[in-house]
């Protein structure tokens, strides 16, 4: 049973952001080096088995960073945004791209610059770390942090809700 209070059969799409997200709030700075970042496997397998069930992914993040981008592209989505200054913009481009209503799209943010897109969605969601204001515009909360398995905890709950959790061969595998 999920968690998420939301008819989970409207959701046909997901977007996440990296920053707080997908990788936790904090990142090491090495002189001479750019940001690192940390990311969750399981936050990971879940975004490839979506991708294969048939769900588009967009990546809409204020950061950049090659290896982000080759990172998400190798779980196969296919519309990643980096260094996206305005999110909204993006989100509607790519909803027009993917032939999408907003209603049908999960939208996971943590701060400010992910408030206008979250607005703009069906199901507004957030990891339980996020901004203040992020939380007040959220439908659901996860329990997770950013960067440690809050992608995995939506993603899961809407394929078990749709009956596309572990359905076929699809699920055992990379």
């Amino acid at each position: 049973m999920s968690r998420i209070d939301y008819d989970l059969s409207l959701i046909k799409a997901f977007v996440f952001d990296i920053d707080g997200v997908l990788s936790p709030s904090t990142i090491p700075l090495f002189p001479g080096h750019g940001p690192t970042r940390m990311v969750n496997v399981k936050d990971g397998y879940a975004m490839q088995l979506a991708v294969k069930s048939g769900y588009p992914i967009a990546i809409i993040t204020g950061a950049r960073g090659e290896s982000l981008e080759q990172r998400y592209t190798a779980l196969g989505i296919k519309h990643v945004y980096m260094g996206a200054d305005i999110k909204i913009d993006v989100l509607r481009r790519w909803l027009d791209e993917v032939g999408i209503d907003a209603e049908n799209v999960l939208y996971m943010g943590d701060d400010i610059p992910d408030y206008e897109a979250m607005c703009s969605v069906g199901l507004p969601c957030c990891p339980s770390d996020a901004a203040t204001e992020i939380c007040a515009i959220a439908k659901y909360i996860s329990p997770v942090q950013g960067g440690y398995g809050c992608a995995r905890d939506v993603i899961e709950q809407i394929l078990k809700a749709q009956n596309n959790w572990m359905q076929d061969e699809k699920a055992f595998g990379w």
